[in-house]
Parts: C-alpha cells; structure tokens; sequence
C-alpha cells in the first residue's frame, strides 16, 4: 500500500515535466494589412492570451517550460521582436511579441495537418493598415479620351497557405503566382487596360477579403487563378467556374440587412434620399441589377476563357461550372475562377510548374479577356470610345457602368438616366466598386417556345447564364415544350 501511495505521489510530481512540450520553431507570415505568427510545438499548446496594450502581445503557455524558441523564419515590419522567458515554480513560459504599431490580436491552436504537427498561432491585424483600407479611394483619373478597363488577378492561396501540393512537391501557390505575373503583364501591355494583383508576393489573404480588393480598385472584372487537386491522380484538364446563384442571392440578402453599407452600396445617390424609406428599396434594385450584369459578365468571360485554354490545354469541363466559392461571393462584381489544371496530376504537375506552359495558360487567358472586353466595353472607357458610340443592345447594355445620376420610383418599373451636355455634368454618382448595368431596352418579359428552341440557345439569345433562365422559371430540367411560356428576366 505504501509502496502504491509513493508512486501515486512521484506521478503526480514529476507530471508536468513529463507532459512537457517545446516550441520547435516561429514562422512568420506578413502581408499587406496584417501578420501571422505560427509558433510548431511539439504537442498541443495550453495557452492564455495576455493583452496588456495593443504593443506587446504576450502569451502564457503551461505546458512548454523551455525558454527558447527554436528556428525562427520570416520577418514582419508589424512584428519588432519576439521574447520569451520561464515563470517561476515550473508555471510554464510567457511570450512577448513587441509591435511596432498597434494591432488587433487572436490565438488558436490548430492540429496537425499533412505537413505540419501542432501550431499555436497568433493573427494580428494592423490597425492602421485596416484604417487605410477603409478610407474611400480617390475619384480615378481619367486620361483624355477615356478610362481603363481594370482587370482584379487574385492569385489562389499564399503564404502559410501552400494549396494543393503536387507528387513532387510543387506548391499551388507558386503556380498561380506565376501565371497571375505574366497575365498582369500581358494586359498592362495592352492600350486602354490594366490589371491588378490583389496580392504581390507571398502572403496570405482570406478568400472572403479578394472581391473586397478588387471592389476598391473599381475593377470591370476579378479572375482568381488556382491549381485544381484531387485523391484520383488521373484526372487532368483545366475548368472555369462562375458565382452559383444560390450564392449571389444569398450575397445580396447579407448586404441588404447591413443597412450602414447601404450608402456604401448606393454611392453618391445615398446622399439624396440620405434617411428616405426609400434607401433600402434603392440598394435593392442597384444590387438586383448589379448581380444580373455581373453573372451574365461572368459566365459570358468564363466561356471565351474556356474556349481559348481548350487550343492550349485539355479541358476537364467544357462549360463553366457554377459554385459558391469564397473568392466568388461578390454579386455585384463579374468574377471567374480559373482552375489551370490537376497538380495532383504528375504529368499535368510538370507542365503547370513550367514557364512556358504558364506563359500559354496566361495568353489564353488573356486572348477571351480581350475578345470579351473589345466586343462589350465599358461606355466610359478608352475603349468604347475609340471605337465610336458604343451599339444599343442588350448585352452591350449589360456591360454598361452607371456613370450618370439616376433617378427611382418605387412605383415604376424601371430607373430613368438621364444625361446631360457634358458642360453641364457634375461629378456623377458611382456604385462604390461595382459597375451597374443599365439597359435602354429591357427586352421582352416573356417569351413562348417555338418550335426547335432550346434553353441553352434562348439563354445565349438573351445574354443569360442558362442557370439564371432555369432558376428564374423554377425549372427542374433543362427541357422545354413548344407553347411554353417563359419569364426572361430584365
């Protein structure tokens, strides 16, 4: 019994110095507006966020009672060191991170992954940074004679976040970086473009914070690049996807019930029905219309993408695809994803992490950007207007920005712009971001299927995605009848 008692007590002594973890190495992974800090340890951290003031950030962790913090990788102009020091009677370690700025901080611990074993993370975001993101952009510049057309390249993943790793190691992230710089470069080249990166290098951003990137360079266009991956090795080929419209609704809904971003969303038209119980129907309607033109846009772009890759690549979909992915959840900017191939594939692995594959993949992409953009261009760009007065139709009325004050009754059916002499003009209101679609004919409200009609080809006719044309009649197939009637949304 003794003997019992004096191993119980040696057990419950000695505990702590066997449950004992260290810290093995610091990552540090710095971006635009904020840095993670990942500390791997050898076992799953027990830690209390400490937050004295927004500078020093420190952690006191139980069960790591080595005072030192391995390797450390990376480096962060928020970050100005990392300290750690013992607590006293075998309480574990306290970690100091001095900022050189303010930063709002977060801690969690994740499990061990395919490549990594057990992380204790801290995420700071840069306060002042995020105060910059949230000063509006100034009015862009507009050259004699017309403005650009500002293409969004989201490169997929980064940082911490590798993506989809290949047999041989190749990292996602590298390949998209890559195509996403010679596509930047192909469209800068190109008179009355310009492309931007919604990241520069190697930093992670949250796929929800990309539409955000590109909303505030007022892009025409976001195309996100990826690499796809899957268990079946086999598979292979290149894909586009587009905004499901679940999603959009979905996206829609979420930003009407935000009711402080409303003048956001409205622009410089808040400011005359500023406290009207007419804003919420407005910023309806803006974003009614705004989704319409912004999945018609990007399902058009995504199958002149699809068109162009499948004379350089195999396609493993030859139509786009529609999801409700992160990066996508913009209803009021056109978006397309861009899956360049299967890294998971060996063979298709080696060509994507080739430069001269990469180089025909961004020419690819490039080529149906153009096409789409020289058929439809912007009214107010350099474009349309060296090309003349841009065609009254429906699909370049789709492609339209708002650009002119707009006056709405709640009782009508439609928005009335009305232009002025240019003499006249004052600063026209815009859509923050987002390019609003106007249309001087609305087309037919319906339409009775004739004799040979397909839903495909009366989507093609009136410049829907057929998904739209489908979801809008509640269809539950894509077969149609002769004699049927059906609502062609406006």
């Amino acid at each position: 019994m003794l003997r019992f008692l004096w191993c119980c007590f040696l057990g419950v002594m000695f505990a702590p110095a066997l449950a004992a973890e260290k810290i093995e190495s610091v990552r540090i992974w710095p971006s635009p507006d904020s840095t993670r800090v990942v500390f791997d340890v050898s076992g799953k951290a027990q830690y209390r966020l400490l937050s004295q003031n927004r500078q020093t950030v420190e952690l006191e962790i139980a069960n790591i009672l080595s005072p030192s913090l391995g390797k450390m990788s990376g480096e962060s102009e928020l970050v100005k060191d990392i300290k750690v020091k013992k607590l006293p009677g075998n309480r574990g370690i306290l970690l100091q991170v001095e900022l050189t700025r303010a930063a709002r901080e977060k801690a969690f611990t994740l499990p061990p992954s395919d490549r990594y074993g057990h992380r204790l993370v801290l995420d700071l975001a840069d306060v002042q940074a995020e105060q910059a993101a949230a000063t509006p952009p100034p009015p862009r510049s507009q050259r004699a004679g017309g403005r650009d057309i500002v293409i969004a390249i989201d490169a997929g993943h980064g940082g911490h976040d590798p993506g989809a790793v290949g047999p041989k190691g190749t990292y996602e992230k590298h390949v998209t970086m890559a195509v996403s710089e010679k596509l930047q470069a192909l469209i800068n080249k190109e008179p009355g473009f310009k492309a931007v990166l919604t990241r520069t290098s190697d930093y992670y951003i949250y796929p929800s914070k990309r539409p955000d990137l590109a909303r505030n360079k007022q892009a025409d266009l976001l195309v996100s690049v990826h690499a796809d991956a899957v268990t079946n090795r086999k598979a292979h080929g290149a894909s586009v996807w587009v905004l499901s419209l679940r999603r959009a609704t979905t996206e829609v809904g979420r930003m009407l019930e935000q009711t402080e971003q409303h003048s956001e969303l409205l622009g410089g038209v808040a400011e005359v029905i500023k406290d009207s119980a007419n804003e919420r129907y407005l910023a309806q309607t803006v974003l009614d219309l705004s989704m319409n033109h912004s999945m018609t846009t990007g399902f058009e772009v995504a199958r002149r993408v699809l068109a162009e890759m499948g004379r350089v690549t195999h396609l493993h979909k030859k139509e786009p695809q529609a999801a409700s992915l992160g990066v996508l959840k913009a209803p009021d900017i056109p978006s397309i994803l861009v899956e360049t191939g299967y890294i998971s594939n060996p063979t298709e692995e080696q060509k994507l992490k080739s430069a001269s594959h990469q180089q025909k993949l961004a020419n690819a992409i490039f080529r149906a950007l153009k096409q789409h953009f020289t058929d439809t261009p912007p009214a107010d760009s350099w474009l349309a207007q060296r090309q003349g007065a841009a065609p009254v139709n429906r699909t370049t009325a789709q492609n339209t920005p708002a650009r002119t004050a707009t006056t709405t009754n709640p009782g009508s059916s439609a928005n009335t712009a009305r232009q002025q002499p240019a003499s006249q003009q004052r600063p026209a209101p815009v859509i923050a971001g987002p390019r609003v679609a106007t249309s001087a004919a609305s087309g037919p409200a319906v339409h009775t299927v004739k004799r040979g009609e397909t839903l495909s080809g009366l989507a093609k006719q009136y410049g829907l995605p057929m998904s739209v044309l489908r979801n809008h009649n509640k269809l539950k197939s894509d077969n149609i009848q002769v004699g049927q009637v059906l609502r062609i949304p406006n």
